[in-house]
């Protein structure tokens, strides 16, 4: 009875939902037909009517092989975790599964959603030896881990009688990032560079016209050439490019931040300013409780800054 205990633990890998896991019960319309059956019954029994009896236990007949046929649409299939993207606390966190098939008989209509939602509202169908991918969609309320519901899994194929169902729990989180500030201060920059992240040391060593750059001063833009570039014929906005500009070190501290501010008011800002350094180029280091990373650039480097925060004071951060 191990497959009991599955239902509310975490199943890691890919699973097989074998008959055993398969739950069925006549739907509404199916309760229906067991009474027209019973009053075709009671008809044929009264009158003896031998072709009501033949009809009676005809159509009979066809709701128990309609019953077989709803359980085996769930049963043997294949379910997989798929892919959980990071996204940012308050957005819609997406859980991919994978539904595979790998018995001769095509599946049909299934229909997925997570438990404590109510009603499936996503259906597939599921070729024979093939698979179906989905994504789920659940809110985000906060940052940290934020693991997939028990999902659960029904059809009423073919008839509509019986409904099956079965309950499947993903391996599967994905991690909210903590929501950036809306107006964040400018970036700590310090020593030689401005806050504008431009350092003042070297500017003579004019290189060349580039273009414009979302963060570049407005002191930088080549206004002659821009004179002479009308936007009518696709000219953009350029900007001198200097070569020996300092930036400073850009160090994001949890620690420097005002200890006054709620410490998700700090996160926000810190992952705000994340965004910002990446966004204009500016190598940063990040040092958040015990993790401390040091300076860097790039998409990689940004995930990792970003899961610091989202992890902090969390337990396996």
């Amino acid at each position: 009875m191990g497959w009991i205990f599955q239902l509310k633990e975490k199943e890691p890998g890919e699973v097989q939902l074998v008959m055993r896991r398969v739950f069925i019960l006549p739907t509404r319309p199916g309760l229906a037909f067991v009474g027209l059956l019973l009053i075709m019954l009671i008809g044929s029994v009264n009158y003896n009517l031998g072709l009501g009896f033949v009809l009676t236990f005809f159509t009979g007949s066809c709701a128990v092989v309609d019953m077989y046929m709803t359980a085996k649409n769930l049963a043997f299939l294949h379910l997989a975790p798929g892919r959980a993207h990071p996204v940012f606390a308050g957005d819609e966190a997406q859980f991919e599964l994978h539904v595979r098939n790998r018995t001769p008989r095509d599946r049909y209509a299934v229909w997925l959603g997570f438990q404590d939602e109510g009603e499936p509202r996503q259906a597939v169908d599921v070729a024979a030896g093939g698979s179906a991918s989905l994504v789920l969609s659940r809110p985000s309320t906060e940052r940290g881990w934020l693991e997939a519901p028990r999902v659960r899994l029904f059809t009423r194929f073919p008839l509509g009688l019986f409904g099956a169902w079965a309950y499947w729990r993903p391996d599967l989180k994905v991690l909210a990032y903590p929501q950036p500030e809306v107006a964040p201060p400018p970036l700590p920059t310090s020593g030689a560079a401005r806050e504008d992240g431009y350092g003042t040391v070297g500017l003579d060593n004019f290189s060349g016209i580039r273009n414009y750059q979302p963060g570049d001063p407005m002191r930088h833009l080549a206004w002659r050439q821009i004179a002479r570039l009308h936007p009518a014929d696709g000219g953009n906005l350029v900007s001198k490019h200097f070569e020996g500009g300092a930036v400073s070190d850009l160090l994001l501290d949890l620690n420097a931040l005002p200890p006054m501010l709620d410490i998700e008011v700090r996160l926000s800002r810190l992952t705000a300013w994340v965004l910002e350094a990446e966004r204009r180029a500016v190598p940063y280091a990040l040092h958040a409780g015990h993790r401390q990373i040091e300076q860097g650039l790039g998409e990689a480097h940004c995930a990792a800054c970003l899961r610091a925060l989202a992890l902090y004071g969390k337990e396996g951060a």
